[in-house]
């Protein structure tokens, strides 16, 4: 079921000061995409069709992220941080008045499931007035403690600073995020919130025990703890890191393709791998990489903003850069790099060459130590293989420069005037033979150092 009327109110005032860094902490990325993305794209998903994003004064910068992300979000400023639910009211003009649920996230969990929304959507539709995100923690220490009535109903939840003895040795925690059936139900509560507490600050999740002493349902999805995890500092943006990785790598695998070893491939969030495509060892896979079925990246190869055709083959140790287009049963060997080229069906670039600004025609096959020299100080230029071509090794094409068609290039040449299709062109020095001249030269030395 989708809720285009449901409504997703994202906090991301923190500091992250923990963080140690001039970036706002929800603009920290985990696999290539801001924190901040990951939790609005899955309130998407969900089928959440509203969303707004509530940032702290003088965050500008995250604004402009979140409207970047979607362009149809509001954004509203907390001028203080008073604690969650002053937060929340800053969103008041997105959901007074507003006609469906409301959802309160949190910007620095990137880990959330869309599925868990969709739970918690679930409980609202099944006429829940408020759903609270909770999890078991093996050590509770610093979080929110869920509270129970002897029927096992959600009564309340105790901030750490504020529990009893009793109440801190419980496992069941906050995550913080919470859900409203109306927008009438979070106005109401949310304007009985005081601040009598040990920060003296507005907690939302007062809204509980609020909710209860007004016989209005409140309800409990239980999550899994790696999903409600919080990014404050640089150790827990590794462990997030870390989990989506194994989220990636697992659909990756379950969508028909071989890692060798996956804990030593990464991926960005918008990698597509097709089916019994191979992966080796250490590669690195940045923003933008499409995989088309039955190619093989072999190991240590570094990919960005590349597409890999159907049984194409890459590395060991090649870099794909931005612009990179190999076509089918094409050939990328070893220390080989590529950007801004279309390598067509069959073409072989098998070591040790940079192909910039250039298209390589179908069967083309380019030799070891090749350069395309595209850029002369002001400008890039284009470089023209043609089908078939064959470039020796060693030879410098000076762009812009085309050649033909089943032309050869011979070794060593550096390449500044077009080649004719079918035509031989050499241009190196000619070759000079000096009969017995190293014996000459040896005796000579040999003389002069016995001296």
């Amino acid at each position: 079921m989708t809720h285009p009327s449901a409504l997703a109110i994202v906090l991301a005032a923190g500091k992250g000061t923990r963080m140690k860094s001039a970036l706002p902490k929800v603009l920290h990325r985990i696999a290539g995409l801001p924190m901040l993305a990951h939790v609005l794209r899955a309130a998407h998903a969900a089928g959440i069709g509203r969303s707004s994003v509530v940032v702290g004064p003088g965050m500008d910068e995250v604004g402009q992220a979140a409207l970047a992300i979607d362009p149809k979000l509001q954004v509203f400023v907390q001028p203080e941080q008073l604690g969650t639910a002053d937060a929340v009211k800053a969103a008041a003009p997105v959901y007074e008045g507003f006609a469906g649920h409301v959802l309160v996230l949190y910007g620095d969990t990137p880990l959330l499931r869309t599925e868990t929304l969709k739970v918690v959507l679930g409980e609202l539709d099944a006429g829940a007035d408020v759903v609270v995100i909770g999890f078991e923690a093996d050590d509770p220490t610093g979080y929110g403690r869920l509270l129970f009535d002897s029927h096992g109903r959600l009564a309340g939840i105790r901030e750490e600073k504020d529990a009893t003895a009793a109440e801190r040795a419980l496992a069941i925690c906050n995550s913080g995020i919470m859900a409203f059936r109306t927008s009438e139900t979070l106005a109401s509560l949310i304007g009985q919130i005081g601040n009598d507490n040990a920060k003296g600050e507005f907690y939302l999740t007062d809204a509980v025990a609020l909710a209860r002493k007004a016989e209005l349902q409140a309800r409990v999805v239980l999550s899994n703890p790696e999903e409600v995890l919080g990014v404050n500092a640089r150790a827990e943006l590794a462990t997030a890191e870390a989990v989506m990785q194994r989220r990636l790598r697992n659909a990756v695998m379950a969508g028909g393709a071989t890692l060798v070893a996956p804990d030593t491939v990464f991926f960005s969030h918008d990698t597509q791998v097709g089916q019994d495509v191979v992966i080796e060892p250490n590669v690195v896979i940045g923003p933008g990489v499409t995989i088309d079925d039955g190619a093989t990246i072999l190991g240590f190869c570094h990919i960005e903003n590349a597409t890999i055709g159907p049984g194409a083959t890459v590395g060991p140790f090649a870099r794909l850069r931005p612009g990179a287009a190999l076509a089918k049963n094409s050939k990328v060997g070893n220390f080989v790099e590529i950007k801004q080229s279309e390598i067509a069906e069959g073409a072989k670039i098998n070591h040790l060459t940079y192909i910039g600004n250039t298209s390589v025609g179908p069967g083309a096959n380019v030799g070891a130590g090749t350069i395309t020299c595209n850029y002369d100080g002001f400008a890039k230029h284009k470089t023209e293989i043609g089908a078939g071509a064959f470039i020796g090794s060693n030879t410098s094409l000076v762009a812009p420069v085309k050649i033909g068609d089943g032309a050869y290039v011979g070794s060593g040449s550096v390449i500044t005037k077009d080649v004719p299709a079918d035509a031989l062109s050499v241009a190196r020095p000619p070759q000079e033979t000096r009969e017995s001249w190293a014996a000459k030269v040896r005796a000579r030395r040999t003389r002069d150092k016995s001296k």
